[in-house]
């Protein structure tokens, strides 16, 4: 367990950013998480999906989405949330939303994206001189900015920052984070409840063909 993410008191307020366009998955698999953490000691007093607005959010692929609070409305958070999708394009121009994550940081102990994710961060400006990861499509983008270390691991740390890979890797980051704020155990039977165990098989070629990243290249 990471002495610096513990508090022995639980996790507080654990928030996830929502946004029009935001990719499903990165949104909703690390809900699922936080929220069966919150059933332990150690977990999250409340998990919140928050948006710019309270009326409903449409994601990447449809699905509908209801924040449990706006921007003005949202308390302070000790865990913020940034996923990605198709959206993220736009909004690393919206102010608002830029100036939300800048916000909430400043008293949050870690701030975690998944996927594109990883652009809101890095406008908030808290990507600069850091190591960070993203979808593989968007590895590229990530490092014309500059001024990021970026790695091809499905997840990685850096202080207080955490960002996953594509989609689905929000939810092995999350796992990480329960087991390092809360222990082994505790992610453990957090993994067990959603039974969340992979398969290891690759279908097809897609994952040789030369695209995509290379931790999952190298075991394809």
């Amino acid at each position: 367990m990471d002495p610096a993410l513990s508090s022995g008191a639980g996790a507080g307020r654990f928030g996830i950013l929502l946004f029009p366009g935001v990719e499903e998955l990165d949104a909703v698999g690390p809900w699922e998480m936080a929220t069966l953490w919150a059933r332990q000691p150690s977990g999250p007093g409340q998990c919140l999906l928050i948006a710019q607005g309270e009326g409903p959010i449409t994601c990447a692929k449809g699905m509908v989405l209801l924040p449990h609070a706006s921007f003005a409305s949202a308390p302070p958070l000790d865990v913020l949330l940034v996923p990605g999708g198709q959206g993220t394009r736009t909004e690393v121009a919206n102010a608002e939303l830029i100036a939300f994550i800048r916000r909430q940081s400043a008293s949050c102990r870690a701030v975690l994206s998944v996927c594109t994710g990883a652009f809101l961060l890095h406008a908030a400006g808290l990507l600069s001189g850091r190591r960070a990861t993203t979808h593989w499509a968007s590895l590229d983008r990530l490092r014309a900015l500059g001024d990021v270390e970026v790695v091809e691991e499905r997840f990685t740390r850096s202080g207080a920052i955490w960002t996953a890979a594509g989609i689905s890797s929000g939810l092995d980051l999350l796992l990480w984070f329960i087991a390092e704020s809360a222990g082994e155990d505790v992610a453990g039977i957090v993994q067990l409840e959603a039974e969340y165990f992979p398969a290891s098989r690759v279908y097809g070629r897609a994952a040789t063909s030369g695209k995509g990243s290379a931790y999952f290249r190298a075991n394809s």
